[in-house]
């Protein structure tokens, strides 16, 4: 599509500069390629909206005139970030990662409302500039864990996933940070494991190897609040088979099998395997297509088998294969890589079997069940296919009792009326309209939640639009 620029090529900016390629746009706003760095463009309403709220100084601006309209530009030098969130590599340097820790916490103490996941990071302002759009708002969790991993979808309370996602920084740099830009970190202890020198095909290290302190140590049972059926399942065909292994060795069984959870978007995947990471406190390697995807023959094979045999090195450990579909989709369907897609498929089968015989548990997730190649689905290498629905009336209410019960609430609240208004949506949203009804009362300056900010906090939390269903047939505890 092409891009309706405001400037045309070549434009002169009041500082002098020259623009070139029109680099990303807004509703109110659009970002330019100088040849001394980069340029934004705002309207004058939403520059106005940044001075209201305190983010900057409209002299810190300058303006031009394109026929009948006045727009305001804010240049930055060549070495320093001006990218709009959604778009934002990930960091390299614990200096990038304090920076924006800092831009983080000053702008959310000006702006405590805004959503700041479509915000434009400026780090000569050391600010998040909000561009205040009606898409549905993301948490601030959510917000600084995409960040921090370069636009994977977890959250910074995801601590063993977020450790293997930015092992590069170390475990006292993410906590410091994490904290440095507002937000809470669980910084369980670690103990690292003997480190092993180890690289991938290209060069590149893989992750870091460590073991969080297992929760099971703490005494406490493996549940996953909302959803009574998925705990059972890891329960039954995961966690009994680990904590009680002599007695299953005894009838033959060493290991759990592979299992594979899919579902639509949102539905508790990763949230359900995170919480069996935390659990078990095992090292786990993340096996996506940020990872290991390669456009050079035999390239990605080559690295999928050096994950694994990484995995084996430190078992017991977990293998996550993220968005499967991408490394093992069904070699019939053809394409000009169907070669490449054979090769990556058949790695996969001989190292799946491989892996649980030497205490690799392998997790495979996927929203398109039905693209997954059918050699993959059949038992031997993954004996458990298991569909995760968005949740019920039921899951939601046992949800929202629990999260309630830690606040201080009216009695009028209807939890039966706000499971009905939250069945069928992901569980993020209900955690969510329940952290901001508490923002409500803490703003309104209330001691307690009561029914009418409840309902608002419900309202104020858009649906996201599901994806729709697959075709394929539901796919239960097999």
């Amino acid at each position: 599509m092409a891009i309706d620029a405001w400037l045309p090529v070549n434009f002169t900016l009041p500082d002098g500069r020259l623009t070139r390629a029109t680099l990303n746009v807004g509703s109110d706003w659009q970002l330019y390629d100088t040849r001394e760095g980069l340029a934004l463009v705002s309207s004058a309403a939403l520059a106005a909206h940044w001075c209201s709220d305190g983010l900057l100084e409209l002299q810190q601006m300058s303006t031009i005139t394109i026929g009948d309209q006045t727009l305001y530009v804010l240049s930055s030098p060549a070495k320093q970030a001006l990218v709009p969130l959604p778009d934002c590599p990930a960091p390299s340097t614990v200096k990038q990662v304090r920076h924006f820790a800092d831009a983080f916490r000053e702008s959310r103490k000006q702006v405590p409302d805004a959503s700041l996941h479509d915000a434009l990071y400026v780090e000569s302002l050391g600010r998040l500039l909000p561009t205040y759009t009606s898409s549905p708002a993301i948490t601030d969790d959510m917000v600084l864990g995409r960040w921090l991993t370069g636009g994977v979808s977890v959250s910074v309370s995801s601590v063993s996933r977020l450790r293997t996602l930015t092992s590069w920084m170390g475990e006292k740099n993410l906590s410091e940070n994490v904290t440095r830009a507002g937000l809470q970190f669980d910084d369980t202890p670690i103990e690292e494991l003997e480190t092993h020198a180890t690289q991938q095909g290209d060069g590149t290290p893989l992750p870091r190897v460590i073991r969080a302190a297992p929760r099971a140590a703490d005494g406490l049972e493996f549940t996953l609040v909302g959803r009574p059926a998925l705990t059972q399942f890891l329960r039954e065909h995961v966690i009994d088979i680990i904590e009680n292994s002599e007695r299953y060795k005894a009838l033959n069984i060493d290991f759990p099998s592979a299992i594979i959870l899919h579902g639509p978007p949102g539905c508790g995947k990763t949230f359900a395997i995170d919480r069996l990471i935390d659990y078990l406190g095992w090292p786990a390697f993340q096996i996506d297509a940020s990872s290991v995807a390669s456009p050079y023959i035999h390239d990605t094979s080559k690295k999928v088998a050096e994950v694994f045999a990484e995995a084996i090195k430190n078992a017991p450990s977990i293998v996550i294969m993220d968005e499967m579909e991408s490394f093992v989709s069904d070699r019939q369907m053809g394409s000009g890589s169907s070669s490449h897609r054979v090769e990556e498929v058949a790695e996969f089968l001989r190292r799946i079997p491989e892996a649980i015989q030497k205490r690799v548990l392998v997790i495979g997730m996927t929203n398109r069940i039905e693209m997954i190649d059918a050699a993959i689905l059949r038992r031997g290498r993954f004996d458990h296919v298991v569909k995760v629905d968005m949740p019920s009336r039921e899951e939601v209410q046992v949800l929202l009792e629990q999260l309630l019960a830690a606040l201080p609430c009216a009695d009028n609240i209807d939890i039966d009326g706000a499971a009905e208004q939250l069945k069928g949506r992901p569980l993020s949203d209900v955690t969510f309209a329940v952290r901001e009804a508490a923002r409500l009362a803490a703003r309104a300056g209330k001691n307690a939640i009561d029914a009418a900010l409840f309902e608002q906090a419900i309202n104020a939390t858009p649906s996201r639009t599901e994806e729709a269903e697959t075709a394929s047939r539901k796919i239960g505890f097999t």
